[in-house]
Formats: structure tokens, C-alpha cells, sequence
């Protein structure tokens, strides 16, 4: 590009924006060139160049060998220009080539994997760059990949609104502005946590995921598994676990001890995360008609104070109270069994793990009888390991196909009492529809019943239409989406 003189940039403005048109588009045209072709364009490449030099940006940034992670750590002040870079909002006048450049660095290094073997190092790389390919988002890193969405601490100000599966976007009980469930309202696009979840948002994650998969899958995980010092190199992901268990049978010896360490590691982490979302979500209904115990904690100052409003002396200046009262926090006394079945086949694997897990938090709270039923063509009681979700996981054997009656016939008979069970079967629904009859039977009889085709931490999973549709009509809609839905659920009904 040719230089351009202080008094032409003055008197030409329109010819200054031009330039800089130019300038992006040569960039963009490389980056496309750089994803969808093998071969690299040198006019694009040195014009590139050229323009990188220009503004004063290192040529490490044209380098797809070279990570966004080690860029920022060779030039620092880099880091504060990828965090939002592709936010919305206002950007720096004069500032959209380097933006430019900027992006064309993210997204290149994310979305141009290549083909061939993969290593474990390239792997964690890949993990580095779409972390802050999330930041430039405004998201935290992994918030698109885990279904966070975008921005930080939007505060308790809003509430959070699921939307129905009907796809109409309006919004259901959430939790409103006191953090009470039950507070509704038209539903404002907010992630779990206060996050602002955009309408792209699922779509991208799901690339993501894809995209991590399909590393995971090039790489030659038996042999890295092998080799302690590789092993150490891994981090534990979704995409990772789901190769780990479809291989597990395939492991022995050294590989199968490093493949269980990260399957625990990433139960551990999944757990941490779950547990602290069923703590902070609001419990059940107070039964009113247990009196309120009179202790301190319990009291009621604000209504102590309105009843005993007629007891006010104008001449004393003081209220006289003759009665205190008392704020009923009593909740369900009657033992609650809450029955999980899961389909095992490899598409739910996301559902499975998160539900697996859930199913062992709620295992150890009080007055709640967890059971739990994995089925393919054959069904299998996984109940007496309920507590631990790493052991189940093991026990489980994905892929193969789904026989959802033979499931039936073994969770049914451990409803004893239906209205205090709730039965939370996790399936893409691609199965027998004979099993429709099964599901009113046990909604009419009592049981809360939760289908889910998909809770997870990134994209949507596909569910029958014909069971999405039936289920819908009979008033229990197949819930997928973030596994805060599912949480929510549960303790509304268990605690």
C-alpha cells in the first residue's frame, strides 16, 4: 500500500477511508483463502504483511503455527486488545484495520484446524486459542463451550426466563427480581449466572464442540495415554470424556489408569460447578400449614411492626409490642424418590454425563431415594452406585441401539408412592413409540415426569419430533438446554 502524506489525509477523507476498506478487505480475503484453501495466496500474504508492518503489529500475528496464548505472552500488551474484540459495541475510530487483524488472528487459528494427526500439545493449543477466542466474545474462557454466554456479572437485576420449546421465544417462570422462582416475566436472553446469551450463542458452541471433537479424534489418544508425560498435557473436556468412555474397553494397564484419572478429574469439576448451582437454586414450596418455629432467625420484624402499629405512643415515642410473629420456613417432611433413566446411546453422552452426576448430589441430600436405570436394546440397574458417578460412568457402554420398553419395565415398579416421585428420563427419543403409552401412564398416576432431550454445556441435541410433540401435548415438554433448567426442576419438587 502506497504511503500517504499528513495533507492528503486531511484534505481526503473519503480517499483515507477507502484505503482503509481496502486494507480490511485484503486481510478478510486472506483469511478466507487461509480457511477454505490449502494453498496460500502470496499477493494476499505480502500485502498482509505489508499492512501488519504498518500498524506496528508484531509478524507473528500472520503465523498460524504461532497460538494466540504465546503471542500474548511474547507481546503482553496484545492480551487487552483480544479481550472483547468481537463484542458488540462501540470500537476506536480509525482502529478497524488493527481489528482487523486482530480477529483474523483469532478466528484463524480456531476454525483452520487442517487435517491429518493431531498431538496432544496441539490439542491443549487448539483449548488455549479458543479460550480466548470466548474472551473476544466477552465471554470467559470456556463460557460459550460450557453455555455460560456472554458478559460478566449482569447482577440479581435480571431475571432469568426459559423459553418454552414451541420456539416462540416468550419467556416462562424464572427467577425474579428477588431471586424468588416463580417471578415471571418475558424472558431477556440471560445465561446462567447473569449471562447474556445471544441468539448465535448455541450455534457456536456447537462449532466449538464439533470442532474439539473432531481433534480429539485425530489424535492417537491410546498412544498418549500410555505415555504418562503425554497424559499430563490433557485436559479433561467433553469431547475427550466421550472418546475416553466409547475406548475404555480398548485401555489396559498404564492408558487405562491415565484415561479413569481424567474422567474423575472431569467428574470432579463437573460436580463442583453442579453442586454450587443446586445450592444457590431456590428450594420448594414452604408448607404453610407447619407453624413457624419461634426462634430469632425466624422473626418477622416487618410484620412485628405493622400489627403492633396501633400499639404506637405519641407521647412516649415508642411502639409497644404485644405480639410477635414469625416467618414459616417449613418444607417437605414426606421422603422423595427421584428416578433417572438414561439412554445410553453416543449422541446423549453430554446429558448422560451431567445427569449422572446430578443424580449423586441429589443422592446426598436428605429425605431424597435416588435411583438410577441405563438402557440401549437391554436395561441395567445402576442404583447401589448412585452416589458415585464415576463408578456409573464406567459401568456405561455408549452407542449401540435403544430399546426405551425395556427401561420402562425396570423403573416402573420402584414407583411406590407417585406423588412424591419424579422420573427424569434423558433420551433423543429415537425409539419405540409404543413407549408414549408408558409415559401417560406414569404422569397420570401421579409422577412428576421430566423428559429431557438435552442438558448440557454447548449445543442443542436433536429429539424425535414425533415424541417432542406428544410430550408437549401432554403437558411435559422435552427440556434441553443449559442444565440449570433441569436443576431447577428437581429441587423445586425434591426439597
Amino acid at each position: 500500500m502506497t504511503g500517504t502524506s499528513q495533507s492528503e489525509t486531511t484534505d481526503d477523507p473519503q480517499g483515507v477511508q477507502r484505503a482503509e476498506e481496502s486494507k480490511r478487505q485484503v486481510l478478510y480475503w486472506r483469511l478466507l483463502s487461509r480457511l477454505f484453501g490449502t494453498d496460500e495466496q502470496p499477493a494476499l500474504e505480502n500485502a498482509s504483511v505489508g499492512i501488519v508492518g504498518e500498524l506496528g503489529l508484531p509478524p507473528a500475528l500472520l503465523d498460524p503455527k504461532v497460538s494466540v496464548d504465546n503471542l500474548v505472552q511474547r507481546f503482553p500488551e496484545l492480551g487487552p486488545e483480544f479481550e472483547g474484540l468481537m463484542a458488540e459495541g462501540e470500537h476506536e475510530n480509525g482502529g478497524e484495520v488493527r481489528r482487523a487483524a486482530l480477529v483474523s488472528k483469532l478466528l484463524l487459528n480456531v476454525f483452520a484446524t487442517g487435517s491429518g494427526n493431531v498431538t496432544a500439545g496441539q490439542l491443549e493449543s487448539w483449548k488455549k486459542d479458543a479460550a480466548w477466542f470466548e474472551r473476544g466474545m466477552g465471554c470467559e474462557p470456556g463460557g460459550l463451550r460450557q453455555g455460560r454466554g456472554r458478559g460478566r456479572g449482569l447482577g440479581q437485576g435480571e431475571g432469568e426466563g426459559e423459553s418454552d420449546e414451541s420456539g416462540d421465544g416468550q419467556g416462562g417462570a424464572g427467577h425474579g427480581r428477588d431471586g424468588a422462582p416463580g417471578a415471571s416475566g418475558p424472558g431477556r436472553g440471560l445465561g446462567p449466572g447473569g449471562s447474556r446469551y445471544s441468539p448465535g450463542d448455541e450455534e457456536l458452541a456447537k462449532v466449538l464442540a464439533n470442532l474439539e471433537g473432531d481433534l480429539v479424534k485425530r489424535m492417537h489418544l491410546r498412544e498418549v495415554l500410555a505415555d504418562p508425560a503425554l497424559a499430563r498435557q490433557l485436559t479433561p473436556s467433553m469431547s475427550l470424556i466421550e472418546q475416553l468412555l466409547h475406548d475404555k474397553s480398548n485401555l489396559s494397564g498404564v492408558a487405562l489408569a491415565n484415561a479413569k484419572a481424567l474422567i474423575r478429574r472431569f467428574v470432579d469439576e463437573v460436580a463442583e460447578v453442579l453442586r454450587t448451582q443446586v445450592e444457590k437454586t431456590s428450594v420448594g414450596v414452604i408448607d404453610r400449614s407447619v407453624p413457624p418455629k419461634r426462634v430469632f432467625r425466624n422473626l418477622d420484624i416487618d410484620r412485628t411492626i405493622w400489627k403492633n402499629l396501633p400499639n404506637w405512643s405519641p407521647e412516649d415515642e415508642r411502639l409497644y409490642v404485644d405480639r410477635l410473629f414469625y416467618k414459616q420456613t417449613a418444607r417437605r417432611t414426606t421422603p422423595a424418590r427421584l428416578i433417572v433413566v438414561v439412554d445410553q446411546s453416543g449422541s446423549m453422552v453430554d446429558a448422560m454425563v451431567n445427569c449422572t452426576i446430578l443424580a449423586s448430589i441429589f443422592a446426598g441430600l436428605p429425605k431424597v431415594d435416588v435411583h438410577l436405570v441405563a438402557y440401549d436394546t437391554r436395561a441395567i440397574d445402576l442404583t447401589p452406585w448412585v452416589s458415585d458417578p464415576f463408578e456409573v460412568l464406567l459401568r456405561t457402554t455408549l452407542g449401540g441401539g435403544t430399546d426405551g420398553t425395556a427401561a420402562m419395565a425396570l423403573a416402573r415398579p420402584k414407583i411406590t408412592d407417585p406423588r412424591n416421585t419424579v422420573m427424569v428420563w434423558i433420551s433423543d427419543f429415537y425409539d419405540n413409540r409404543s413407549l408414549i403409552s408408558d409415559f401417560e401412564a406414569v404422569h397420570r398416576s401421579g409422577v412428576k415426569f421430566i423428559p429431557v432431550g438435552s442438558v448440557n454445556s454447548s449445543g442443542a441435541q436433536s429429539v424425535d419430533p414425533w415424541f417432542r410433540q406428544k410430550l408437549k401435548a401432554l403437558g411435559t415438554p422435552v427440556i434441553s438446554g443449559h442444565i440449570r433448567k433441569l436443576v431447577f426442576e428437581l429441587k423445586n419438587f425434591l426439597t
